[in-house]
């Protein structure tokens, strides 16, 4: 790690650091190795040294240029449920007023999609939306649906309020939600798949995401966007499909949950929690889940890691395998809310079935142990954007200029990625360039939290790792789901101390092959000795005492 005063500028190797060629710490000399490995200088920042690929080349223009801080951080959620799920109980109005008083400048109801969904709770849901914006006029609230994805897991599909919205959701639920295709016609459905999670129904997905792709450029809707929920929870997901979707429909599907909901679902009994797993990540494989994600003695793709999706934490794995291949895949942090932990309220009487509502929730005046939290005590989204208009906080998600955050760990990650081509840089979800040979500096201010956070404490990471690793093109195996090059480039430690903002600065040093770079920090509470989050224990996961955030990454093409 970095050590000293909190502005690092590092050039040469850092005596007593992985850096120094004369440190024998066994740390140290991994770290060496597998620099070597990926092509990057031990001595000095990093190079890439591998041959360019043919298919490098400069963009028309850098993509997220630096803004010089004038961006807002607005806090969102893209996965909220109300009494219009079947599985879930608060009214509209309950859940914008707890996300607006958690600090959450936009949000987004995902009731989930079905049968009664579609022929009863859309319309219902839909005037109660419009009650609480006009309620809550600083808070962007968005309609949105919960797709059971044919073939797969679930996903937020949303849009920006508009005279089409409810039509299109309606119409793309009708026709392509995974429930509805398997449900026999004498429940309403179609028949048309095995399993609303059987590979039969691919296809359908990937109609599915042209379809909405269609509505923006018959300009029924300014824009759409659908991020895969839980994705490794039981392993549905195949990073075949991962590929497929954003191809499919590049402007529409751009991303996942790199940290699921129901993150209280992992608080101890003792401490009044459900004693289950964070994010309710307790499966293991079933006959639809991807054959190479296969639990071992040391690993295990469903559980999450430090309350983060396996794909997003193991660094080198899932997300890494999309990114080194020059895909832009950007990662969140939602609540899933459904049930609130310490809630006093019950699901009401009413039968969703046949209505599309189970009611008012019903108050029992006792604090029950659920696994939930409401939006924003726990997690955000952190999206830079130009304005908190709808549109503008969609295209700040589109673009990837995302921060994921638990536990309000920082309320910012400004990072500005430039080279003497671009001088002006790019931020996260950016693309810029570097002539072959040149340098590449990141410099990284982390906001420190200002507030205390939900459980009323003041978090700090304790430190921020740079992970970096060769963009190597397409993959010849569309199941690919590893990323060898990819690793923790330099990590940087942050001083208990500090307050306000903290600068950490790195150089890539004479560049050679186009790559990524991505951040994570963490509070330094359970690390693995690879200085990574651990596998979160189920029944034994307070979510409070071991926090993370990820930033998405920026590209970085050699011309």
């Amino acid at each position: 790690m970095s050590h000293g005063h909190e502005h690092h500028h590092h050039h040469e190797p850092v005596e007593g650091s992985w850096r120094d060629t004369e440190d024998d710490r066994p740390l140290s000399v991994a770290r060496r190795r597998f620099l070597a490995g990926l092509g990057i200088a031990a001595a000095g920042s990093a190079a890439f040294t591998a041959p360019a690929h043919a298919h490098d080349h400069p963009p028309a223009r850098p993509s997220n240029p630096w803004s010089g801080g004038r961006d807002r951080w607005y806090a969102g959620d893209h996965h909220i449920h109300t009494q219009y799920s079947s599985d879930a109980q608060y009214e509209v109005a309950t859940q914008v007023a707890n996300a607006r008083a958690h600090g959450l400048d936009w949000l987004v109801i995902t009731d989930h999609g079905g049968v009664a969904h579609e022929k009863y709770s859309v319309d219902q849901v839909a005037p109660d939306i419009e009650r609480a914006r006009a309620r809550h006029r600083d808070v962007v609230v968005y309609q949105g649906l919960e797709w059971n994805i044919p073939g797969a897991e679930h996903a937020t599909v949303f849009l920006p309020p508009g005279k089409s919205t409810v039509d299109i959701l309606k119409a793309f639920e009708a026709a392509y939600d995974g429930g509805i295709l398997a449900a026999p016609a004498s429940r309403g459905g179609k028949g048309l798949i095995a399993r609303a999670t059987s590979a039969d129904g691919e296809p359908y997905a990937l109609a599915a995401l042209r379809y909405l792709e269609a509505q923006v450029l018959a300009g029924r809707t300014e824009i759409a966007l659908m991020f895969a929920n839980h994705p490794a929870r039981r392993g549905l997901d195949s990073p075949h499909e991962l590929r497929g979707w954003r191809d499919a429909a590049p402007g529409v599907a751009v991303g996942m949950e790199g940290a699921p909901g129901h993150q209280a679902a992992g608080i101890p009994v003792a401490l009044g929690g459900l004693g289950s797993a964070r994010g309710y990540y307790e499966a293991e494989p079933n006959e639809d889940s991807f054959p190479g994600y296969r639990p071992t003695g040391s690993e295990n793709p469903y559980r999450t890691y430090g309350g983060f999706d396996w794909m997003t934490a193991k660094v080198g794995g899932v997300w890494d395998s999309l990114l080194a291949e020059g895909r832009p895949w950007w990662v969140t942090a939602t609540s899933d809310s459904h049930q609130v932990h310490g809630d006093t309220f019950i699901p009401g009487t009413q039968d969703h079935a046949t209505t599309g509502s189970r009611g008012a929730p019903i108050d029992t005046g006792a604090p029950r142990a659920y696994g939930d939290f409401w939006p924003g005590h726990y997690s955000a989204t952190l999206v830079a954007a130009a304005s908190k208009s709808p549109v503008d906080v969609m295209r700040g998600l589109r673009a990837g200029r995302v921060v994921a955050v638990h536990g309000g760990l920082v309320d910012g990650l400004d990072v500005r990625v430039r080279s003497a081509e671009d001088r002006r840089g790019v931020t996260v979800g950016g693309r810029t360039f570097v002539r072959r040979g040149g340098d590449v500096e990141v410099v990284v201010d982390v906001r420190l939290a200002r507030r205390p956070n939900g459980r009323g404490g003041l978090p700090r990471p304790a430190k921020v790792d740079l992970i970096a690793g060769p963009v190597t093109g397409p993959a010849a195996d569309r199941d690919a789901f590893t990323a060898p090059g990819t690793g923790v480039v330099e990590t940087f430690e942050v001083g208990r101390a500090a307050r306000g903002a903290v600068r950490f600065t790195h150089v890539f040093r004479a560049v050679e092959r186009s790559f990524y770079l991505r951040l994570r920090a963490g509070d330094g509470n359970r690390l693995a000795p690879d200085g990574g989050p651990v596998v979160d224990v189920a029944g034994d996961a307070d979510p409070w005492s071991d926090l993370w955030c990820y930033a998405n990454p920026v590209f970085v093409d050699v011309v």
